[in-house]
């Protein structure tokens, strides 16, 4: 019987012991960690993209843009660069992003290249609601039983 009272005793203690030892293997690593997604912008290819360059050493030196725009016979090429912080429960976080544009002229000769921010951006809501399909909602057991 006193080895029961031992045992029984104890049991706080080791589940406080483990779980110290299971969050302490994560402040190791951290509950956060930073990446950069998308397009990683070298700030000396930036310095080489001028105006009247070719639209061949763009890409010889950026790369294929990840986004093009083409409207009224002008092209745009886009380079975003996003830095997030993630947390171990999956939530992410926009902590700074970076777009190079590279707007080409008539002749695919860089017309002009700009440097937007996460500032420069909008941020706008997305509407919750949804279009009613035609007909009528149903519940899976009522579709089942409608069938007979």
């Amino acid at each position: 019987m006193p080895l029961r009272t031992a045992l029984v005793r104890l049991s706080p203690i080791a589940a406080a012991f483990a779980l110290g030892i299971t969050l302490s293997a994560c402040a190791g690593t951290g509950l956060v960690n930073t990446r950069t997604q998308g397009y990683v912008i070298p700030n000396d290819a930036v310095q080489q993209i001028r105006p009247g360059v070719s639209m061949d050493l763009v890409r010889a030196v950026l790369g294929s843009p990840q986004t093009t725009n083409t409207f009224g016979g002008q092209t745009a090429w886009y380079y975003i660069e996003t830095k997030v912080n993630q947390t171990a429960f999956g939530l992410t976080t926009a902590q700074e992003r970076t777009v190079l544009a590279v707007y080409f002229d008539n002749n695919n000769r860089v017309a002009e290249r700009a440097v937007y921010g996460l500032e420069d951006g909008a941020v706008f809501t997305i509407e919750g609601q949804r279009t009613p399909s035609f007909g009528q909602d149903a519940t899976f057991v009522q579709s089942i039983l409608s069938s007979f």
